[in-house]
């Protein structure tokens, strides 16, 4: 496949973005207006969907202070200023770039479409296929064989591809012959004044008679009628014009064609910069067209783990979930609205794992297990504690001496995050998948010869717990690091318990009261909806049709 360079006008398609969405209500929960960079994040994604370029490269404006200004200083000075809501949209871009490890390019005194030409000079020299995605037309001129400019016609997803045919065939012209008919026409945008009562199809007759505007140039003074005494007049702002509008093709850039080659970017840092812009959809996306990408998760879990039988628990207790080193803990089961069915409950500490069935416990066992769980020394992690409270109820336990629940741990640290799922937390903080390794290490084990599915219920569950345990390390990294262990300990965890006793108490209602209240409440819609039968003349209607109400009130009345 040839390589393919896809080059973007990083302003102009910003730009357009912004004024596409700008009656969208697109912010993040801080304030910041989103709606350009999300439309151009969006066109971004397309493109690189559609398009499987190989090498990547977005350009930028540094400011409107270029050459050109310097050759006209009206160039470009009738622009209106930027929008307060626009206003560091470019910046959030450049982040957005540099979370897919895309180039951003700008160099000073240029604009984005020299930086554009240039790079497609060189990799047009190097037999590279180059597309460029931009709304300013002057990039026509670069059109060739190999050179495909994708102008957009209606906001940023309804794309023109301007080939030399497509250029021959909306303007009835080739793409060199583009810069000379721009010069004539003239470009309000640029603030390039035209020739008075000479327009488009005038300028394009001249190039296309004389083949170039230094052949009309020469021949200025043949050119007749009132349209060529204007021209002859206009001149002088004609051939600034053209200046003005040729792209510069040799911009000193500091990066070549070959090291605007894609590379495979972080996806944490893809998450973290979702998260801050709250782009879920557009995360969905984008990894969706990102199959050639690195994988997310490094790898998965080593999994032992032991279904301990009778009387065994108290030993392996002792032996592994004592002291002062916490453990992690899966519990199995249903829980939700005030009540709860609990089946299993898995165990694992950095040296084992155990799967303990309570329902085929031996009382002693339940007994050992029932004043483990409510020992307050025998530090635990949870993910979720809320929904197991509500399920030990059933069984008459309490559990205590949890000091981590790592969804609320999750939450502290990044509330905007996409989600609290613990196979997502895994793969984000600990870049593993609620998988074993069982493949390259061998070492999950099962004692005690279960069924197969029995095997898989357990090592799930083990794998859950170890996920939680090792969660539960990081999260007290980061959470001291941000100083906010204590709204954890202090604050999140109690108000779960909290939650769990108002859950399982439920609240009480007065039916009765209710119910008289159900009754008045009827009587009075009825009291108005007999009056307004008699307003419209003693003639009843549905008060709940939009189109009856719109005959009464608009037809008869």
């Amino acid at each position: 496949m040839k390589p393919r360079l896809l080059l973007l006008d990083g302003h102009s398609l910003a730009y357009r973005a912004f004024y596409a969405l700008r009656e969208v209500a697109m912010s993040t929960t801080t304030g910041q207006p989103t709606n350009g960079v999300f439309g151009f994040t969006s066109m971004l994604i397309n493109l690189l969907r559609d398009e499987q370029p190989t090498h990547v490269g977005v350009a930028f404006d540094v400011s409107r202070t270029t050459f050109r200004t310097e050759t006209f200083p009206e160039y470009k000075a009738t622009r209106s200023a930027t929008p307060d809501d626009f206003r560091g949209q470019v910046e959030l871009i450049r982040e957005v770039l540099a979370a897919l490890h895309i180039q951003a390019l700008s160099v000073a005194g240029y604009e984005a479409d020299d930086i554009i030409a240039t790079l497609t000079t060189q990799a047009t020299a190097q037999g590279l296929e180059v597309l460029i995605c931009t709304g300013d037309r002057d990039a026509l001129q670069l059109v060739n064989d190999s050179v495909t400019v994708l102008y957009p016609k209606r906001g940023v997803s309804d794309l023109t591809r301007f080939t030399p045919e497509e250029v021959a065939a909306k303007y009835g012209l080739t793409p060199a012959q583009y810069p000379d008919f721009a010069a004539l026409r003239g470009d309000p945008s640029d603030n390039l004044p035209g020739i008075p009562g000479v327009g488009e199809k005038t300028a394009t007759k001249w190039i296309v008679e004389y083949g170039s505007l230094d052949e009309l140039v020469t021949n200025v003074d043949k050119v007749p009628g009132k349209a060529g005494g204007a021209l002859r007049e206009h001149l002088a702002s004609v051939l600034t014009n053209r200046r003005l509008t040729e792209l510069v093709r040799s911009v000193p850039l500091a990066l070549t064609v070959a090291e605007l080659e894609r590379a495979q970017w972080d996806r944490e840092e893809v998450h973290k910069l979702f998260d801050d812009l709250q782009f879920t959809v557009l995360r969905e996306r984008l990894f969706a067209t990102a199959g050639t990408e690195e994988a997310e998760a490094e790898e998965g879990f080593d999994v032992s783990v032991t279904r301990l039988a009778a009387d065994e628990l108290a030993s392996w207790l002792d032996a592994y979930a004592r002291g002062p080193e916490r453990v992690g803990l899966a519990f199995r089961g249903k829980w939700g609205r005030g009540t709860g069915q609990l089946t299993a409950i898995t165990i694992a500490s950095s040296d084992a794992a155990a799967y303990i069935d309570p329902v085929a416990n031996s009382p002693a066992d339940d007994a050992v297990l029932a004043a483990w769980l409510a020992d307050e020394t025998a530090a635990k992690a949870v993910h979720d504690v809320k929904g197991p409270l509500l399920a030990l109820r059933e069984h008459g336990w309490s559990l205590a001496g949890v000091t981590s629940d790592t969804q609320l741990a999750a939450y502290l640290l990044r509330p905007d995050q996409r989600s609290f799922d613990l196979a997502d937390l895994a793969l984000r903080y600990l870049k593993r998948e609620l998988r074993t390794n069982v493949e390259e290490t061998g070492q999950l084990t099962l004692d005690g010869g279960e069924e197969e599915s029995d095997t898989a219920v357990a090592e799930a569950e083990a794998l859950r717990a170890i996920a939680v345990r090792d969660l539960a390390i990081a999260f007290d990294t980061e959470l001291d690091a941000s100083s906010t262990t204590h709204l954890l300990t202090d604050l999140e965890l109690p108000l779960s318990y909290v939650l769990a006793d108002m859950e399982a108490t439920g609240i009480a209602l007065d039916t009765d009261a209710l119910l008289a209240l159900q009754a008045e409440m009827a009587a009075n819609v009825k009291d108005v909806e007999q009056q307004a039968w008699h307003e419209a003349g003693d003639q009843q209607f549905n008060l709940g049709s939009p189109k009856q109400l719109q005959e009464i009130l608009f037809d008869q009345f």
